[in-house]
């Protein structure tokens, strides 16, 4: 069975889907479908801590390049990307949410994954 509690990446707005200069990347979690996977994976304990890697490529490339990170929840986990130096083009977004269980003597981690489209234009 599978809980999709996240990551979900929130668009500016439900239009823009093409950037130019700096944006702010953001995502968030359902709380309720993360404890209810964690369950299912008989993971128990208590959240430690939960961060979001960010990632982006030019679409049909294989390499991400790292943007930031964020472990700020309250500020949705979000991260400024300034895409001014970038080609204008077609991108893949990456937002790699971990989130650290403690268990015991021991920690242990899950990660969800999610990939956006945009375009770059300069």
């Amino acid at each position: 069975m599978s809980y999709n509690w996240g990551p979900h990446y929130i668009m500016p707005t439900k239009a823009i889907k093409i950037y130019s200069g700096a944006v702010r990347l953001r995502e968030e979690y359902d709380a309720e479908l993360l404890k209810k996977e964690l369950s299912a994976l008989g993971i128990t304990g208590s959240i430690t801590r939960i961060t979001n890697p960010w990632y982006f490529r030019k679409k049909g490339a294989e390499t991400w390049l790292k943007i930031g990170e964020s472990e700020d929840k309250e500020d949705k986990f979000s991260v400024r990307w300034d895409t001014a130096w970038l080609e204008n083009g077609h991108y893949e977004i990456l937002g790699q949410m971990h989130v650290f269980v403690r268990q015991g003597d021991s920690e242990v981690a899950i990660a969800r994954q999610n990939i956006a489209e945009v375009r770059v234009r300069n």
